[in-house]
Parts: C-alpha cells; structure tokens; sequence
C-alpha cells in the first residue's frame, strides 16, 4: 500500500494541495519534535525544520512541501485541542482526527468529570468519542463498572480491554483501522501497551505503575502517529493531568445529548435549566429520570466554555 494512502491521503488532499501548491509534494506530520517535524512522504520519513511566518502544526497536519522546505499547511478536516493551563493559550494535540479513544485503566477509580471532559474535546473536533477500559485483567467484576459508566455517560461507547491478555484488542483495531486515532488519558492508564497491542509491535515506550495509587510516569514525552497494519493510524500521546476545554457551548451539548434533547421541550426557548418555569430538565430530575448530578456537571462545563479566548471558536468539519 502507498504509505501515504495508508495513513489517510486520498482525493480530497490531492485537490488541496493542488489548490496550495501544484508542484508541491504531500507529508503528514507523524512526530513534532519543536523546532522541527518527523514526516512522512512518497519517498520515506524525514524531518523538516519549521520556518516562521507557518500557523501551528501539530501531529496528523498534511503539509505541502518543496525539497527541506514547508511551503504550507493544507486545509485541516478537525482539530483537536485543549485549553492550557492558564486559560490564555490552547494546545494543539492532533489534526485531522476521526476516533478519538478516552483510555482510562481499571486498576484505578475512573472519575466522571475527566471522561466528560474527553467527549467534549471530541466533540469540539468533530470526532467520535469511544472509552477504553484497560487492565481488565486487574478488576474483579467489570460489571458495576459498566453499570455506573452507563449512567454517567448515556449514548458513550465503551469497550473492555486487557493488553496482557489480548481481549478487546481486536474490536478495538477495527474501529481505527482506515481511520486516524488518537488515544488520551492520564499518565499509567495504559494507553501505551494499547497501542502496542494494537500496532502488533513494541512502537510506545511502556513504564510502571506505582502500586500505591496506580500512577504512572510520562513515558510519552512527545505524540507520536503511527501505521496500523490494516491502513489507519493511532497517535500515542502522553498522559493529561488536566483536560481544559477549548470548545463553545456545542460541545458541551454534544455531551449532554440527553439533557440537550430535554432543552427541546423546556417552555422557554432559551431556557437555562436553572430554576425557570416549564423547565422539562427539572421535570425530570423530579421524576427521577435524570440525576441531579449529572445537570451539575453540566452547568459547570457551560460556564466554562461560554466566556472562552478569543481562538477558541469550533472549527469545521470537512468531508
């Protein structure tokens, strides 16, 4: 297979590039290193320096390319980011993503608010979100697990995965195989034995876990894309303490779908769910078929988002 057509190139690309650049030649972005970039070409891997005057690139960007030169940056399908510590800046995590794999491990408590967060970065992408429960081998009974995820996050694929022992593996790679992935979660949650599993190969750095609180050390210290043997690609990247959010309101009713689906008939168009008469959100949580902690998670996430920066407007879709 062209290795560019395995990781993503086809029509759509070639039609950008020739609008950028005719007589340019196509490489995707497979490893930011700083000041230059690991790219993949027609013509095998190299690295090329970036110049000034270029917009951020981040891993998964096709570029256009003349010789050891990056003559620009084609159109992106999505962006996925988060807002840095701070608030003032955002970070670029992977563009041109179509999965993205909230990875959370099973040794571990896994906390409702981060995997909320992780759909609203896919969300504010343009990606499906998908979780990832890894270590199974390591859990007594998945079950109540499942059970108390359902609750927490209706509508959320999930899948139950062990690395050692190879289960969930396969459904896993062929959700991602002709597709772009990106794993997240935090340190020691697994994501770099996932995707050597799913690679077939020993491509992620694997570190240990503490024993007494689960946590690991950053073995990934930098993203990195990397070929699946069915076509597709998996972005390892290293572990995120803290998720900012970088969307708008969208996202974050994108998450809540079911809450959002509710708004539908709250008497008020613009109805807050927040005390208003003819609230079909408080009629719910009075029924008891909407817990009242999940409303609070998502106020929270609203006010977050809806003074954002300045850059934080939704890019796009493109297909």
């Amino acid at each position: 297979m062209d290795p560019l057509v395995a990781i993503g190139w086809g029509p759509r690309w070639e039609a950008r590039l020739a609008a950028l650049d005719a007589r340019a030649q196509p490489g995707r972005v497979i490893r930011h290193d700083g000041v230059a970039v690991q790219v993949r070409t027609p013509n095998g891997d190299r690295s090329v320096k970036l110049r000034r005057g270029l917009p951020p690139i981040t891993v998964g960007d096709w570029l256009a390319l003349r010789g050891e030169q990056v003559v620009g940056l084609l159109e992106r399908d999505t962006l996925l980011r988060r807002r840095a510590a701070g608030g003032e800046e955002q970070q670029l995590l992977a563009a041109n993503v179509d999965l993205v794999v909230l990875v959370a491990g099973l040794d571990r408590p896994i906390a409702a608010g981060r995997i909320r967060r992780g759909v609203a970065l896919a969300a504010d992408a343009g990606a499906e979100p998908l979780l990832a429960l890894t270590k199974a081998d390591l859990a007594d009974d998945v079950a109540p697990v499942l059970e108390q995820l359902a609750t927490d996050h209706p509508g959320l694929p999930v899948l139950v995965t062990s690395s050692a022992e190879g289960a969930g593996v396969d459904g896993l790679r062929d959700r991602m195989t002709g597709r772009t992935t990106v794993l997240l979660g935090e340190s020691g949650a697994g994501k770099s034995r996932l995707v050597n599993a799913v690679v077939g190969e020993e491509v992620a750095v694997v570190g240990r876990v503490r024993r007494g609180d689960a946590k690991g050390r950053h073995t990934t210290t930098n993203r990195h894309l990397h070929l699946l043997p069915g076509g597709g690609a998996v972005v390892d990247s290293p572990g995120i303490r803290e998720v900012g959010l970088a969307g708008d309101e969208e996202s974050v009713d994108a998450t809540f779908a079911d809450i959002d689906e509710l708004g539908e008939e709250c008497h008020f168009s613009d109805c807050r769910h927040d005390g208003e008469p003819g609230c079909a959100v408080a009629l719910a949580i009075e029924a008891g078929t909407l817990a009242p902690e999940r409303v609070e998670a998502y106020r929270e996430l609203r006010a977050e988002v809806e003074a954002p920066p300045p850059w934080a407007t939704r890019p796009k879709r493109r297909r």
